[in-house]
């Protein structure tokens, strides 16, 4: 599967730990497209690409397989495909499809019951499948009617002519997920219900349980990790949601693990953003993250398990600086402050540097508004202009003054570019700690699901 690693101009949401997702969609095998890359054929060098949505939202969507030689760049002639689809383990059709420019699009048509039907015309060497323009090759039947990953077995048959055929070209895999949102009710420390979900851009998810006890949430996932399966899995991402009321598992900053083996700061990320009364744990694994904990599993001298077991605990550390993007990913801004425990009545300074998004060069006589809200209300409001890229601004919590709150950088430079920072003044613990959560404008990614995007530690 094909993705872009880059290591300059990323974009929008960046947490603590530096990780930056800039505006083109990795969803691990719910990119939306898998490409087997490198398949000799009789000495002739092709890829094939797979394609389909994430989302199945209409009533017909679109398969579209593409067979490319490598060396002219051109579709391939006259393809005969023996597909095979999989999901969980279970075998959904196996049938030969013919592609007379390389280009093989099958429309599908998903029903809750019946047999598998495919309509279309058929040759009389193989009894490939084809289409026209007036009778396209269509499947209807019980197929894609739930999420998780879907497995291709490919063969190639035939190329550059009808009747070239070609007995043994070697089966290829291509997997593609539909995502998919599951919901959980647990209880929480007082034995109230409180409604969890996660959302999977890989596999299917079981065994979802939060335990109060220790402010945990585990959750299972199917994964195979024989090198030839993790080759073209550029990428695992899951979401866990839950309510940003939900006090008792709201912290400054999670620890992750897989199987048992911590995972990297930059694997876990908080989204404040994307819901606008729920919090997202993004679990982010790319491919060399898998291959360590692949490498720190088999140090335990035991049989790889077939899954992967997430957890997900509180965790009180905090990293300053925080960073944040403005949308265009224009400008970029650093925020720490001090003290760093924050209690009503005691001078707070935040310290903030307007940088350039993509030189992150301090930006000189840089005009801004810095904004504090609290439950949807301006507590504080002042204009300034930071002349050497970098300045502060002083507030004094009152008693009253706890809970969510938002600090904005408005009209930066002028140009009516914004971002901002949740916080939240937490009074319980005898003391009240100011932590930053940060948002950024980082929901745009999350929300439009179908963009790409690159990775930036």
């Amino acid at each position: 599967m094909k993705i872009m690693l880059s290591l300059t101009k990323f974009g929008i949401f960046v947490m603590v730990a530096c990780l930056l997702f800039p505006a083109s969609s990795v969803y691990g095998h719910g990119l939306g497209i898998d490409t087997i890359s490198s398949i000799d054929i009789q000495g002739k060098e092709i890829s094939i690409s797979v394609e389909m949505p994430m989302y199945l939202e209409n009533n017909q969507e679109q398969i579209t397989i593409t067979a490319i030689e490598k060396e002219t760049r051109e579709n391939a002639k006259n393809v005969t495909f023996l597909i095979g689809l999989f999901h969980e383990n279970e075998l959904i059709f196996r049938n030969y499809f013919f592609a007379e420019d390389g280009i093989l699009s099958i429309k599908v048509t998903p029903t809750q019951e019946g047999e598998i039907t495919i309509h279309g015309e058929q040759d009389s060497l193989l009894g490939a499948w084809h289409g026209t323009e007036s009778n396209p090759i269509e499947i209807t039947g019980p197929l894609f009617n739930s999420g998780g990953l879907y497995n291709f077995e490919i063969e190639v048959r035939t190329i550059d002519e009808p009747t070239n055929i070609i007995e043994d070209s070697g089966i290829y895999n291509a997997d593609l997920s539909i995502i998919e949102t599951i919901s959980y009710i647990q209880k929480d420390a007082e034995n109230h219900d409180v409604k969890f979900s996660v959302q999977s851009y890989f596999d299917k998810i079981s065994n979802f349980e939060y335990d109060p006890e220790v402010n945990q949430v585990t959750f299972e996932m199917p994964f195979d990790w024989k090198e030839k399966q993790m080759s073209h899995v550029p990428v695992v991402h899951l979401e866990v949601h839950f309510p940003r009321d939900f006090t008792e598992f709201l912290t400054p900053s999670y620890s992750g693990y897989a199987n048992g083996v911590e995972l990297f700061k930059a694997s876990v990320i908080i989204d404040d953003y994307t819901g606008e009364d729920e919090r997202r744990i993004h679990f982010v694994l790319l491919q060399d993250h898998l291959r360590f904990l692949k490498n720190e599993m088999k140090k335990l001298d035991k049989p790889l398990p077939d899954n992967i077991v997430f957890t997900l605990s509180t965790s009180e550390n905090i990293e300053l600086p925080l960073v944040a993007y403005t949308k265009s990913e224009d400008f970029k801004l650093n925020l720490s402050w001090d003290p760093v425990i924050i209690e009503p009545g005691i001078n707070t300074n935040f310290v903030f540097t307007i940088r350039d998004g993509q030189t992150s060069e301090p930006l000189r006589n840089s005009d801004y508004t810095f904004v504090i809200i609290q439950n949807g209300k301006e507590i504080h409001r002042t204009s300034g202009t930071a002349q050497i890229g970098g300045d502060f601004e002083k507030f004094t919590f009152a008693e009253d003054q706890t809970g969510p709150m938002i600090i904005k950088f408005e009209n930066i430079r002028n140009t009516g570019q914004e971002t901002e920072f949740r916080i939240v003044v937490v009074p319980e613990f005898g003391i009240t700690t100011l932590f930053i959560l940060v948002t950024s404008i980082i929901g745009m990614i999350f929300v439009t699901r179908r963009n790409s995007f690159r990775f930036n530690i």
